[in-house]
């Protein structure tokens, strides 16, 4: 029997990780108003992190809100990854932003760098200037590169993008709750899932510099059939890192 409240209102609803859902609310939230709050949208299917307006990335503690993509853990592994394939890089851009997470979470871990996001949600862009303002990046609204500003083409050093990956028919697999909040756009990569991968990858000689780099993640599934080095890979996942030159008509 739960002894502590929010973990009982949090089980009887559904919530498989009560406990650790419980201590999340109570590690950001401490006005009773500001954690009954968050409870109450928690029961009701809100993911945890839009209901307490924060998610924890990378060791950073972001700002998100409803309706803006929550930045899922198993990507931090591409800033520790991109961040040492190229520790030199001098410009540096999170294509697809969201609220920022990648772009803060790069900020940090090179601190030299001009950091720049760039979403075509507006709403995830008013949260990723606020993340912005905190960890010392710029965001952009626009569609992938158009979005950025013309005095960054060509000279990109490192450019990453947890880009929409998810295949079309297996979008209904995600879970309930993001679904319901999360637009349909932000996870469906099209019939094979890459997309959104081709999209981007088609300018990359436009934007990035000589030696520059695209990092990317994507299933373990879908790595072999993308034109890129592998400089992680688990079961389930592969960060992928593609350069100018290599492409062929992979992008086209």
């Amino acid at each position: 029997m739960d002894h502590d409240p929010i973990v009982a209102r949090l089980r009887a609803a559904g919530c498989v990780f009560a406990e650790r859902e419980a201590a999340f609310v109570r590690r950001h939230l401490s006005d009773p108003g500001d954690i009954e709050r968050a409870v109450e949208a928690r029961v009701t299917g809100m993911p945890l992190e839009h209901a307490v307006g924060v998610a924890e990335f990378a060791g950073l503690v972001v700002a998100v809100a409803d309706g803006v993509f929550v930045p899922r853990r198993r990507a931090e592994v591409m800033a520790e990854v991109a961040s040492t394939h190229r520790p030199d890089a001098r410009v540096v851009v999170d294509l697809g932003c969201g609220c920022g997470a990648l772009a803060a979470a790069l900020s940090t871990r090179l601190p030299g760098a001009e950091v720049h996001g760039v979403d075509v949600d507006p709403a995830s862009v008013v949260v990723a200037r606020v993340n912005g303002r905190r960890f010392g990046f710029h965001a952009h609204h626009g569609s992938w590169w158009d979005g950025l500003p013309s005095s960054l083409r060509g000279r990109v050093d490192l450019a990453v993008g947890y880009l929409p990956h998810v295949p079309t028919d297996r979008v209904d697999q995600i879970h309930a709750d993001f679904r319901a909040h999360e637009p349909r756009h932000m996870v469906d990569g099209g019939a094979t899932g890459l997309d959104h991968l081709r999209a981007v990858a088609a300018p990359l000689t436009d934007w990035l510099s000589p030696d520059g780099a695209l990092v990317t993640l994507l299933s373990a599934g879908q790595a072999p059939d993308v034109p890129g080095r592998v400089l992680h890979a688990d079961d389930e996942d592969a960060v992928v890192a593609l350069h100018p030159g290599t492409m062929g008509h992979w992008a086209s």
